[in-house]
């Protein structure tokens, strides 16, 4: 082997261990910031949906950005607020109310008395609860108590919000100029195909929103009147909460029925198994018809593609996985689809001809004519 294939080998094992050297490197950056990575990618889906709003309250009322972007976002807030107040308020009162009577009630329930003690008979764990009844006092005496823990996560959610309604917020003000600057470094082909890609991409967002918001409210729609009929108290806060929890696919509704079942079997055993029963029956008409009939229509997705995406995205990435798994497969489509016609496009050249079939510039042969000279 000579000299120059010995340099030109070390040269490529250099190139192959840089490269794997960066992948790790870069794997490793995005492990370390992988919390702001996702607050990033939620403000932009967030700024995604609310920009054509915001383009909208500009044409029509206002000429600023800036004044359109932070009236659209006082707006939202002032919804999300009043909403959280419509469920935190109610809640943090019944909460306090247990609390208080928590050690009271695990007295009734080891004496068979009340609502928890009849349960603890119809399902013969008395003898359970008789041989565990200091440490259970033990923790009903602790629910009155301030956790740090749950101050903390509180507080981290806090900034996780705000930094996202930040970051939103600039990305909406800005999109004109970072557009504009973007189309500017590309050619008039590409730019159009980059505002087709962006179009789409934000019907597809703000369809799977409104089809989102379409589920949520059939789900507390339907809860409110289940609870209502078996005559669980609080049923409309109870409701509102199932709805929002019911945003999060797939999982959504099993969060919503545990806090729904929960105070129907505070109120009652019936009304706990009617409700927990609704629940079981409303998940698989959701995950299995609704769901996938109802996005495929919003994101123009095909049911199935719907099902298996969300399945797959929340195996692979959690509870952030399941809410962005819809808009990133439609993202994708609109992506397969621009490229592939690119694709075709570009195979597809047309031969130049001239009249009657003839190559242009050309003769045919036989005709006795020689081609012009240069030709």
């Amino acid at each position: 082997m000579s000299r120059a294939d010995d340099r030109s080998t070390a040269r490529r094992a250099l190139i192959v261990i840089g490269l794997v050297l960066a992948t790790l490197l870069g794997l490793a950056l995005v492990w370390a910031t992988r919390r702001v990575l996702v607050w990033g990618l939620v403000a932009a889906f967030f700024a995604v949906a609310l920009n054509p709003l915001v383009n909208r309250v500009e044409r029509r009322l206002v000429r600023r950005r800036a004044l359109a972007t932070l009236l659209v976002f006082l707006a939202t807030f002032v919804l999300l607020a009043a909403l959280g107040a419509m469920i935190v308020l109610p809640l943090a009162d019944e909460l306090g109310r247990f609390a208080d009577r928590a050690p009271e009630l695990l007295r009734e329930a080891r004496a068979g008395r009340g609502p928890l003690g009849e349960v603890l008979n119809r399902f013969h764990l008395l003898r359970y609860a008789d041989t565990h009844a200091d440490q259970i006092e033990r923790y009903g005496s602790r629910l009155g108590q301030p956790a740090v823990g749950v101050l903390r996560g509180v507080l981290e959610i806090v900034a996780a919000v705000l930094t996202v309604v930040v970051l939103a917020y600039l990305m909406v003000l800005e999109a004109p100029k970072i557009i504009a600057g973007t189309l500017q470094l590309i050619g008039d082909g590409a730019a159009e195909r980059l505002r087709r890609i962006g179009r789409d991409s934000s019907r597809i967002i703000t369809g799977y929103l409104s089809g989102n918001l379409l589920i949520s409210v059939i789900c507390g729609g339907l809860t409110f009147a289940v609870l209502f009929l078996v005559g669980v108290p609080f049923a409309g806060v109870i409701a509102l909460v199932v709805a929002l929890a019911d945003l999060v696919p797939l999982v959504g509704a099993t969060i919503g029925a545990i806090v729904a079942a929960g105070a129907g079997f505070l109120h009652s055993p019936t009304a706990g198994v009617v409700v927990l029963v609704f629940f079981v029956v409303y998940q698989q008409v959701e995950n299995h018809l609704l769901q996938p009939v109802i996005m495929a229509r919003a994101v123009r997705l095909n049911p199935l593609t719907v099902l298996v995406s969300v399945l797959l995205a929340a195996e692979l990435a959690g509870l952030v996985g399941a809410l962005l798994a819809i808009p990133v497969a439609g993202i994708a489509q609109v992506l397969l689809r621009e490229f592939a016609r690119a694709g075709r496009q570009a195979l597809a050249v047309p031969a130049v001809a001239g009249p009657e079939g003839r190559p242009a510039g050309g003769h045919t042969p036989g005709d006795g004519k020689a081609p012009p000279a240069g030709g």
